[in-house]
């Protein structure tokens, strides 16, 4: 189920800031941080140029926090990048 209009605005503002905080202006034509949100699920994304080829993004997963509808709560999952998969902190 989606997040609410107001749970989805909320969660934009706050990563917006965050995102904004974590990274200094100097490097971000280097680093980005960014998040996409898909219905109750928020996923922290790092962008950073592709190595070989400085004109490509590349999209790193970071962090991922779902909301459960019943419990009104968020759960934070972190990216497993030896595994490709994520895990529950």
């Amino acid at each position: 189920m989606p997040l609410s209009e107001f749970t989805r605005k909320l969660a934009e503002t706050k990563l917006t800031e965050y995102c904004e905080r974590k990274i200094p202006r100097d490097v971000r034509d280097q680093v980005r941080l960014t998040f996409k949100i898909m219905r109750d699920k928020v996923t922290l994304i790092e962008t950073r140029l592709f190595f070989r080829d400085p004109f490509i993004w590349t999209d790193n997963p970071v962090a991922q926090f779902r909301l459960n509808k019943d419990t009104q709560q968020w759960t934070l999952y972190c990216m497993d990048r030896n595994s490709d998969g994520i895990f529950m902190i």
